[in-house]
């Protein structure tokens, strides 16, 4: 019987996002973490209704579960999405907001400086394993933090960017020190190209909805 979910390829060589994040912490990370995630997200839906159901599916009807497979299926879930999603987050080449995503980051932030400003704050503030994002409600944009495999995906709030903030996301390469790791990704990494499609896709769903 094939596996229904499988470790997404990355978007770009293990060494490209070199020297921010090492070819070493990308190999462990994707290559262990996030392919354990998908190993056991996979046992633990065998058999089940949601071996049929489509990943963001399973973690939005998870994340609220009281039962403690459920919790494990939404951990692991959640996991596979939020790393999937992060390495889209990501690029070696440098990206610029389009015009839609840039007069909505002025109107929320004033600018660009003050956004990333805000992100590293969330990142930094995360107390323990999580996520920092930058995500948008009817088009207005705001920041956002996550514990553990929280997503505000599940809640039905659409998500521009995230950046990874569990050690293993850093310390190969920073140690202890998230602060750095959060400076270097945020001046260097971010896709904003990737971000701006997700703004869009925001505002066709909301069109599709009204008519």
């Amino acid at each position: 019987m094939s596996q229904p979910f499988t470790l997404a390829p990355l978007p770009w060589e293990e060494d490209a996002l070199a020297p921010v994040i090492s070819a070493r912490t990308i190999s462990f990370h994707y290559g262990k973490h996030h392919q354990a995630y998908v190993d056991t997200l996979n046992k633990l839906v065998e058999g089940s209704n949601y071996a049929e159901m489509k990943l963001e599916d399973i973690v939005r009807a998870t994340a609220k579960a009281t039962d403690k497979k459920e919790q494990t299926i939404f951990n692991n879930a959640g996991q596979v999405w939020n790393h999937d999603f992060y390495w889209r987050s990501l690029t070696p080449a440098r990206t610029e907001p389009d015009g839609k995503l840039n007069s909505a980051i002025a109107a929320a932030f004033g600018s660009r400086d003050e956004l990333i400003k805000q992100l590293a704050e969330a990142g930094k503030t995360q107390f323990g394993s999580g996520w920092a994002w930058l995500v948008s409600r009817n088009g207005k944009l705001e920041i956002a933090k996550t514990a553990n495999a929280g997503t505000p995906m599940a809640e039905g709030i659409n998500c521009l960017l995230t950046v990874d903030v569990w050690e293993h996301a850093y310390y190969l390469d920073y140690q202890n020190a998230r602060p750095k790791y959060l400076e270097a990704v945020l001046d260097r990494l971010l896709n904003w190209e990737f971000a701006s499609e997700n703004l869009a896709r925001e505002g066709e769903a909301v069109r599709a909805a009204a008519e």
